[in-house]
This record gives C-alpha cells, sequence and structure tokens, in this order.
C-alpha cells in the first residue's frame, strides 16, 4: 500500500547528497553515506560507530570528533532507510543491516579486525556482526543496546503493525509530530529544539517512512538475548554504556545484557537519557579512550 503523505518529499539524488557532504560508496543493496577520518598509523584499525532506529550517523558527533581529535581512526555510516543512504525495496532486517556493514568494511578495503560500537538498535546490528564475522572484530562497545528483550512500543505504535493501517497512520503523521516522538530520548530537555531540527531533512526523503514501517515489521524491535548470548561466549573485550534514565531502552534491560556478556566493562551513566554518549560526552568519552587504548 502506498503511503497518504502529508509532507512533502524528494527523490534521493547526487544532488541532495552533494549539498549534504560526506562520502558516498554504491554496495549490493544500494548507495551508502559515510565517514571515514584517516588517522597516522598504516594499517590501524578504525573504531566502526552505528547508529540506531531512526536518527542518522550524526548522531554520533560528539564520539566521532573526539575520537579524530584524539587520533583515532574511525568510520561512521547512515543505514539504509536513513540519513543520505538508499532505501532500497528490501526487507530492513538483521540480515540487510549486517550485511550493509560488511559490504561497506569490504568496499572501504577495511580487512583487519576493527573496534566496533553499536547505539539502540545499532546493539544488535553489532552483536550479530560479531556473531557471524568474529575474526573482524576486535572490540565490542554497547551504548544502551535495544534487544535485551522486545521493545515495548505503545499501543498506537503497535498499529503500526497491521498491514494498511501502519501505512495510513504512519504517511499521516506531519513531519513535525513524528520528529517530536525522539524527544523521549533525552534526559535534558536543553538538547531537543536542535537535535530536532537536524534529524528532520532525512524525512523529506522518499522511502524514509516505508523503510522505517519496514523496520518494525521485520523484527528489529524483537529480542536478540540469543545473539547476546552467543556473543558472550566470545569473550570480546566488551564496554557497556547505560543512560540511568532511559526510558526508551529501559535500564532494567542492562541487567538481561550484563548477563548475557558477563564480562563487560559497564558503566552507568547518571542524570542521562538514552543517548550518554551525546548528553554527557564528558562522561563517556574518557571511559571510551581509555578502553581503545588498552585495547589497542
Amino acid at each position: 500500500m502506498p503511503f497518504p503523505y502529508l509532507s512533502k518529499t524528494e527523490e534521493l539524488t547526487d544532488s541532495v547528497r552533494a549539498r549534504a557532504g560526506g562520502s558516498f560508496v554504491q554496495l549490493s543493496d544500494g548507495v551508502c553515506r559515510y565517514e571515514l577520518h584517516d588517522a597516522p598509523g598504516e594499517g590501524r584499525a578504525p573504531v566502526v560507530l552505528i547508529h540506531g532506529f531512526s536518527v542518522p550517523s550524526f548522531i554520533w558527533d560528539p564520539t566521532f570528533d573526539f575520537l579524530r581529535d584524539s587520533g583515532f581512526r574511525v568510520l561512521r555510516y547512515d543505514l539504509f532507510g536513513r540519513g543520505l543512504s538508499d532505501r532500497p525495496r528490501v526487507r530492513y532486517d538483521i540480515r540487510l543491516f549486517t550485511r550493509q556493514l560488511k559490504d561497506l568494511l569490504d568496499a572501504l578495503d577495511l580487512r583487519e579486525p576493527v573496534y566496533l560500537a553499536g547505539l539502540s538498535m545499532g546493539g544488535p546490528i553489532s552483536a550479530a556482526f560479531v556473531d557471524q564475522f568474529p575474526e573482524r572484530v576486535k572490540t565490542h562497545i554497547l551504548v544502551d543496546p535495544a534487544g535485551a528483550r522486545p521493545v515495548q512500543l505503545p499501543a498506537a505504535l503497535k498499529l503500526l503493525k497491521v498491514r494498511g493501517l501502519g501505512e495510513l497512520g504512519l504517511g499521516l503523521l506531519g513531519n513535525d509530530s513524528f520528529a517530536s516522538q525522539i524527544a523521549s530520548d533525552f534526559y535534558d530537555p536543553i538538547l531537543v529544539k536542535h537535535f530536532i531540527e537536524r534529524y528532520k531533512p532525512q524525512m523529506r526523503i522518499k522511502g524514509f517512512r516505508r523503510a522505517i514501517l519496514s523496520t518494525i515489521r521485520s523484527g528489529m524491535l524483537e529480542s536478540f538475548h540469543e545473539t547476546y548470548r552467543r556473543v558472550g561466549q566470545l569473550r570480546k573485550p566488551t564496554l557497556l554504556f547505560w543512560g540511568r534514565e532511559d526510558t526508551t531502552i529501559p535500564f532494567a534491560d542492562s541487567d538481561f545484557i550484563r548477563a548475557a556478556i558477563p564480562h563487560a566493562e559497564f558503566h552507568v551513566i547518571e542524570n542521562c537519557g538514552h543517548i550518554p554518549h551525546y548528553e554527557k560526552p564528558e562522561a563517556v568519552n574518557p571511559i571510551l579512550r581509555q578502553f581503545l587504548t588498552t585495547h589497542a
């Protein structure tokens, strides 16, 4: 069923991408936008940053900038359906997202094991990649990861899984109303307005809502506990952050992740919501740098 858009949409063209900047590469499922900062030291493994459900790679700004300025090699990219990556007409499931990451690393000739970081839905994506390609990952970093148990959707959002109703409801929701839903990710409301203004441009690109709906319907908000458990058995060095006041992926879910990966180094970020690296970079960044340096 096509979407009955209330808001204006546009095609994702080369000119749209050129205005936004970044680098682009053709992968097996479409064009992927990425940013790779190289650092001195031939063959040095990069830190790879995977964002979450709907906010594209700018959500990693404080981390990307800090790692770059600290001399690390760092890569971030937009998942398919988000930002300025393509919106292919496929199922937006875990296979798509792990394939995208593998294809991107291959296309950029990044063959050495990487330092892999996943935020929110990026958690199960990173975990699935570690599970499938353990030889390609040196360390694993999780920030308020989804997938410890199914994400508890409000009743209205559960209707999005119903064919027809989902297309109608999501299509008729205005951009402002849609974007305002991410305000709950924050503990400090002062950051919300600027964040939402950066979020909204991707919504004008055709296929964004279709991709979001497919993601919901394709299991990406379900439990990945068994994946985390298998990853825990690999004993990769693992760093886990959680915002104490997270209402998107509740703090209580950290117990399930820690049970699955008992050796993980765990840090609670106080007075912070779902994105502690963004709200409290002064607390997260030194811990991250120490972890990466220890496991260099």
